[in-house]
Protein backbone atom coordinates (compact mmCIF):
# COMPACT_ATOMS: atom_id res chain seq x y z
CA UNK A 1 0.00 0.00 0.00
CA UNK A 2 1.26 3.27 -0.71
CA UNK A 3 0.53 7.16 0.53
CA UNK A 4 -0.36 8.99 -2.80
CA UNK A 5 -1.02 7.55 -6.43
CA UNK A 6 0.08 9.01 -9.69
CA UNK A 7 -2.93 11.12 -11.59
CA UNK A 8 -5.34 8.48 -13.14
CA UNK A 9 -7.09 9.37 -16.14
CA UNK A 10 -10.65 7.76 -15.34
CA UNK A 11 -12.72 6.48 -12.02
CA UNK A 12 -15.07 3.43 -12.04
CA UNK A 13 -17.11 3.35 -9.82
CA UNK A 14 -18.98 0.14 -10.16
CA UNK A 15 -22.08 -0.70 -8.15
CA UNK A 16 -22.86 1.83 -6.07
CA UNK A 17 -26.70 1.44 -6.20
CA UNK A 18 -29.73 2.20 -3.79
CA UNK A 19 -29.46 -1.79 -2.41
CA UNK A 20 -25.95 -1.56 -1.97
CA UNK A 21 -25.60 1.49 0.28
CA UNK A 22 -28.93 2.54 1.42
CA UNK A 23 -31.59 0.45 4.23
CA UNK A 24 -30.98 -3.09 5.19
CA UNK A 25 -28.98 -4.45 2.86
CA UNK A 26 -26.13 -1.62 2.41
CA UNK A 27 -22.92 -2.66 2.97
CA UNK A 28 -21.30 -1.88 6.57
CA UNK A 29 -19.65 1.56 6.67
CA UNK A 30 -22.20 2.60 3.46
CA UNK A 31 -22.43 6.16 4.48
CA UNK A 32 -18.48 6.69 4.72
CA UNK A 33 -18.37 4.98 1.54
CA UNK A 34 -20.78 7.12 0.15
CA UNK A 35 -19.05 10.12 0.82
CA UNK A 36 -15.87 9.04 -0.37
CA UNK A 37 -16.95 7.90 -3.74
CA UNK A 38 -18.81 10.91 -3.91
CA UNK A 39 -15.72 12.87 -3.63
CA UNK A 40 -13.79 10.76 -6.04
CA UNK A 41 -17.03 12.03 -8.48
CA UNK A 42 -16.50 15.48 -7.78
CA UNK A 43 -12.86 15.39 -8.32
CA UNK A 44 -12.87 13.57 -10.94
CA UNK A 45 -14.98 16.11 -12.96
CA UNK A 46 -13.34 18.76 -12.08
CA UNK A 47 -9.87 17.81 -13.13
CA UNK A 48 -11.57 16.55 -16.41
CA UNK A 49 -11.39 12.95 -15.74
CA UNK A 50 -13.40 10.20 -17.25
CA UNK A 51 -15.68 9.30 -14.95
CA UNK A 52 -17.62 5.81 -15.44
CA UNK A 53 -20.90 4.53 -13.35
CA UNK A 54 -21.35 0.60 -13.84
CA UNK A 55 -24.70 -0.51 -13.21
CA UNK A 56 -25.53 -4.04 -12.36
CA UNK A 57 -28.81 -5.27 -14.38
CA UNK A 58 -29.49 -7.92 -11.60
CA UNK A 59 -32.07 -10.80 -12.26
CA UNK A 60 -35.52 -10.97 -11.51
CA UNK A 61 -36.14 -10.50 -8.05
CA UNK A 62 -33.04 -9.53 -6.95
CA UNK A 63 -32.69 -6.42 -4.78
CA UNK A 64 -31.02 -4.85 -8.04
CA UNK A 65 -33.19 -5.42 -10.74
CA UNK A 66 -33.78 -2.94 -13.62
CA UNK A 67 -36.00 -0.98 -13.30
CA UNK A 68 -36.56 -1.39 -9.09
CA UNK A 69 -35.58 1.06 -6.45
CA UNK A 70 -32.75 -0.83 -5.47
CA UNK A 71 -31.45 -0.90 -8.75
CA UNK A 72 -30.64 2.98 -9.07
CA UNK A 73 -27.36 4.79 -8.81
CA UNK A 74 -26.93 6.03 -5.76
CA UNK A 75 -24.69 9.00 -7.63
CA UNK A 76 -26.26 11.66 -9.42
CA UNK A 77 -25.15 10.98 -13.16
CA UNK A 78 -23.76 14.53 -15.18
CA UNK A 79 -24.39 12.82 -18.68
CA UNK A 80 -21.64 14.17 -21.05
CA UNK A 81 -18.97 12.72 -22.89
CA UNK A 82 -16.38 12.37 -19.73
CA UNK A 83 -19.35 10.92 -17.57
CA UNK A 84 -21.36 7.45 -18.88
CA UNK A 85 -23.22 5.42 -17.74
CA UNK A 86 -22.31 1.20 -18.59
CA UNK A 87 -24.84 -1.31 -17.36
CA UNK A 88 -23.62 -5.12 -17.12
CA UNK A 89 -25.07 -8.51 -16.25
CA UNK A 90 -21.92 -10.29 -15.21
CA UNK A 91 -19.16 -9.16 -12.30
CA UNK A 92 -17.10 -8.23 -14.49
CA UNK A 93 -17.04 -4.54 -15.87
CA UNK A 94 -15.65 -5.65 -18.75
CA UNK A 95 -17.41 -8.80 -19.89
CA UNK A 96 -20.35 -7.81 -22.92
CA UNK A 97 -20.29 -3.97 -22.47
CA UNK A 98 -18.39 -1.39 -24.59
CA UNK A 99 -16.14 -0.61 -21.35
CA UNK A 100 -13.15 -1.25 -22.83
CA UNK A 101 -13.83 0.37 -26.01
CA UNK A 102 -14.99 3.54 -24.19
CA UNK A 103 -11.60 3.84 -22.57
CA UNK A 104 -9.05 2.89 -25.64
CA UNK A 105 -11.16 5.57 -27.09
CA UNK A 106 -10.64 8.24 -24.87
CA UNK A 107 -7.05 7.55 -24.16
CA UNK A 108 -7.23 6.67 -20.73
CA UNK A 109 -4.00 4.29 -19.90
CA UNK A 110 -4.59 4.67 -16.17
CA UNK A 111 -7.62 4.25 -13.63
CA UNK A 112 -9.00 4.24 -10.25
CA UNK A 113 -12.10 1.80 -9.27
CA UNK A 114 -13.95 2.10 -6.26
CA UNK A 115 -17.59 0.75 -5.25
CA UNK A 116 -19.27 -3.01 -4.17
CA UNK A 117 -18.68 -5.62 -3.77
CA UNK A 118 -15.12 -5.71 -2.97
CA UNK A 119 -14.52 -9.59 -3.74
CA UNK A 120 -17.53 -9.58 -6.65
CA UNK A 121 -17.37 -6.72 -8.97
CA UNK A 122 -14.83 -4.77 -8.08
CA UNK A 123 -12.20 -7.25 -8.05
CA UNK A 124 -13.45 -8.79 -11.23
CA UNK A 125 -13.20 -5.46 -13.18
CA UNK A 126 -9.86 -4.66 -11.55
CA UNK A 127 -8.82 -7.89 -12.42
CA UNK A 128 -9.58 -7.96 -16.13
CA UNK A 129 -8.57 -4.03 -16.22
CA UNK A 130 -4.81 -5.25 -15.06
CA UNK A 131 -4.78 -8.15 -17.77
CA UNK A 132 -5.47 -5.34 -20.40
CA UNK A 133 -2.48 -3.50 -19.47
CA UNK A 134 -4.24 -0.71 -17.40
CA UNK A 135 -2.74 0.62 -14.33
CA UNK A 136 -5.15 0.25 -12.12
CA UNK A 137 -5.32 2.14 -7.99
CA UNK A 138 -7.32 1.02 -6.09
CA UNK A 139 -8.37 3.43 -2.81
CA UNK A 140 -8.78 1.13 0.36
CA UNK A 141 -11.80 2.99 1.68
CA UNK A 142 -13.54 3.53 -1.14
CA UNK A 143 -14.74 -0.03 -1.69
CA UNK A 144 -16.33 -2.29 0.47
CA UNK A 145 -18.86 -5.38 0.90
CA UNK A 146 -21.02 -7.57 3.47
CA UNK A 147 -19.84 -10.37 6.18
CA UNK A 148 -18.90 -13.84 5.02
CA UNK A 149 -21.40 -15.72 6.97
CA UNK A 150 -20.06 -18.93 8.95
CA UNK A 151 -19.93 -22.17 7.09
CA UNK A 152 -20.16 -25.57 9.63
CA UNK A 153 -17.34 -26.88 9.58
CA UNK A 154 -15.12 -24.60 7.00
CA UNK A 155 -15.08 -21.33 8.97
CA UNK A 156 -16.54 -18.92 11.49
CA UNK A 157 -17.91 -15.69 9.75
CA UNK A 158 -15.22 -13.51 8.06
CA UNK A 159 -15.73 -9.58 8.74
CA UNK A 160 -16.20 -7.45 5.75
CA UNK A 161 -13.28 -5.46 5.97
CA UNK A 162 -11.18 -8.64 6.25
CA UNK A 163 -13.43 -10.09 2.69
CA UNK A 164 -12.19 -6.60 0.86
CA UNK A 165 -8.55 -6.83 1.73
CA UNK A 166 -8.56 -10.14 0.92
CA UNK A 167 -10.23 -8.73 -2.61
CA UNK A 168 -7.45 -6.53 -2.97
CA UNK A 169 -4.53 -8.93 -1.91
CA UNK A 170 -5.70 -11.64 -4.27
CA UNK A 171 -5.58 -9.21 -7.10
CA UNK A 172 -1.47 -9.40 -6.74
CA UNK A 173 1.65 -6.88 -7.14
CA UNK A 174 0.25 -5.09 -10.14
CA UNK A 175 -2.67 -3.22 -7.86
CA UNK A 176 -1.79 0.14 -6.16
CA UNK A 177 -3.78 0.10 -3.10
CA UNK A 178 -3.66 3.68 -1.74
CA UNK A 179 -4.92 3.91 1.99
CA UNK A 180 -7.20 6.47 1.24
CA UNK A 181 -9.61 8.01 -1.28
CA UNK A 182 -8.52 10.94 -1.05
CA UNK A 183 -5.20 10.17 -1.40
CA UNK A 184 -6.20 9.38 -5.06
CA UNK A 185 -5.14 11.87 -8.03
CA UNK A 186 -6.74 12.69 -11.36
CA UNK A 187 -5.64 14.03 -15.10
CA UNK A 188 -7.81 14.70 -18.04
CA UNK A 189 -7.04 11.82 -20.59
CA UNK A 190 -4.67 12.86 -23.68
CA UNK A 191 -8.12 12.95 -25.64
CA UNK A 192 -9.94 15.38 -23.50
CA UNK A 193 -7.25 17.62 -22.06
CA UNK A 194 -7.74 21.23 -23.64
Amino acid sequence: MSDRALPVQALLVVDVQADAVVGERAVPGAAGLVDRTADLIARARKDGALVVHVQNDGRPGAGDEPGTPGWELHHRVDASDTEVVIRKTRDDGFHGTPLGGLLTDSGVRALAICGVMSEMCVQSTARTALELGYRVVMPHDAHATHDIPAAPGISGPVPAAAVSRVAEWALGSDLEVVARAADVEFAAPARHEH
